[in-house]
């Protein structure tokens, strides 16, 4: 056990996307393996893929896979400040796990204050209970438009007084310039800060690139870390951004399943799983995009049911998905999917917009209703019809009745049931995220759905292998020691 590393190191990027997330998890996993008491924290997370938290809160899903990488339990500490977008130019805004207030971007930048000391209240629980903490920033510190008030990069670290790594994203192009020109945005306090840079996501020769990274040490005066090669395959949960990397798949046959790509999509990490499967051939459909034929249509959580579902209908979908239950395929609906399966959404409080009604799309014979308290909860269950064993979670402010759910699609351990299943078998609703996780019932649901011989995929050991995989790399190509000295 190193026993001497002690203290703070931020991890910020160029940009959005950088590699941040990416970067902390390996850090966690390396520190972890040292006998390190590491713990993650995000200080503001804007995301709508979240998790539900071991003090029935939630976070965003990175800070609870940065936790797993840290062998800790995942907590509402290690990401204070979480905001879902429910619109262009308004959040969700949730503070220690729990719903605070709807906001629009002028009302919640005038709430920092209030917020920063959320974040502060959170470290400071944290820095007492574990020798290290890894923070990661949000977006860029160039940004500075928003750095008055800033709670979330540089505003945090001058607060603090921590170092911080800056990454960036080679495959963008103009690493270099991302790296110098971040600097020339900073106070001299804020550049101070910056001990040192990784280089994320590089391929091709090594040597050709030694000529930039010289070049960059000596107009800065900072060390380059080292350079991370791009990991293709990784099983890691998004933050936001929805994976487009095709996994490739051995011959033989593949059930096809697709999914909306709403505007307000959110924990759309419920499909890594089947993303993952070599027996699926898995496609997220956007806006403007052909609706394909398939054996499976999975309508995803939202985080705006009642706009989405007018999207979902406008793009087409509606008559996609009568057309495609005539033909015999079958229709998942999970979380604000659920909702829309339903004859209707009622939002009288404003919830998730302007107060008002909406009409379903009738599929199963119930109705949800928006209700201001938002049911946040780890569950274990068993599949109805296979009893196949289930481990999810639910995120959602919708309470739903109806004749449908005497045919409940999930029995809980606690005793309630979940979701509905219609009468002809054909389709299922359920409120529990993380429906494909476990390998039983991803295997049961594919087989439901048409596959024959569904292999039981187990998805929580890929991520864990991926964990170790970016772990060995990180050790491979920084200069793992220096970056660590930097802590503390």
């Amino acid at each position: 056990m190193d026993t001497r590393l002690t203290g703070t190191l931020m991890v910020q990027g160029t940009t959005s996307d950088a590699g941040k997330s990416t970067l902390v998890a390996g850090l966690c996993r390396i520190l972890r393996r040292r006998g390190v008491r590491v713990a993650p924290f995000k200080p503001q997370n804007m995301a709508l893929n979240s998790a539900v938290t071991i003090d029935g809160g939630e976070i965003g899903r990175a800070q609870a896979l940065q936790a797993q990488a840290a062998g800790v339990a995942p907590h509402t500490d290690m990401n204070p400040v979480l905001l879902k977008p429910n619109s262009d130019i308004g959040a969700q805004v949730v503070i220690h796990g729990k719903v605070c207030a709807d906001m629009d971007a002028r009302s919640y930048h005038q709430y920092k204050p209030r917020a920063m000391t959320a974040v502060l209240e959170s470290y400071s629980r944290l820095r007492a209970q574990y020798d290290c903490i890894l923070v990661e920033g949000a977006g860029s510190p160039a940004e500075i438009n928003l750095r008055d008030r800033d709670i979330a990069n540089m505003g945090f670290a001058e607060a603090v007084g921590c170092p911080v790594v800056l990454v960036a994203d080679i495959d963008r192009g103009g690493v270099f310039a991302h790296f110098v020109g971040t600097l020339e945005c900073l106070s001299a306090s804020e550049r101070a800060r910056i001990c040192g840079f990784v280089i994320n996501r590089f391929r091709g020769d090594i040597a050709l690139l030694q000529p930039g990274v010289e070049w960059l040490e000596r107009r800065t005066g900072k060390p380059v870390f080292g350079v991370l090669p791009y990991l293709h395959g990784l099983n890691l949960d998004a933050e936001d951004a929805i994976a487009t990397e095709q996994n490739t798949k051995a011959d033989g046959e593949r059930l096809r399943v697709i999914a909306p790509v709403f505007p307000r999509i959110s924990n759309h990490t419920d499909f890594d799983a089947l993303r993952a499967h070599p027996q699926v051939d898995f496609r997220f459909v956007g806006p403007g995009s052909p609706i394909p034929s398939a054996d499976l249509i999975v309508l995803p959580g939202s985080k705006s049911v009642r706009s989405d579902l007018d999207w979902l209908v406008r793009e087409g979908w509606e008559a996609a998905l009568q057309r495609h239950l005539r033909y015999g395929g079958k229709v998942i609906g999970i979380c604000g999917g659920m909702q829309m399966l339903g004859r209707r959404v009622d939002d009288p409080h404003g919830l998730e917009g302007p107060p008002g009604s909406s009409r379903g799309l009738g599929l199963l014979d119930y109705e949800t209703r928006l209700a201001p308290e938002k049911q946040l909860r780890n569950v274990l269950g068993r599949l109805t019809g296979s009893n196949a064993r289930v481990c999810g979670y639910e995120i959602h402010m919708g309470v739903t009745a109806g004749p449908a759910l005497s045919r409940a699609s999930i029995t809980l351990d606690d005793g309630r049931s979940d979701g509905a299943l219609s009468g002809d078998g054909r389709i299922l609703a359920t409120y529990l995220h993380g429906l494909f996780d476990t390998p039983e019932a991803c295997a049961a649901l594919l087989a439901w759905a048409g596959l024959r011989d569904a292999v039981a995929l187990d998805y929580a050991a890929l991520r864990e292998a991926s964990i170790e995989r970016l772990a060995d790399a990180l050790d491979a190509h920084l200069r793992t020691e220096s970056l660590l000295a930097a802590i503390g």
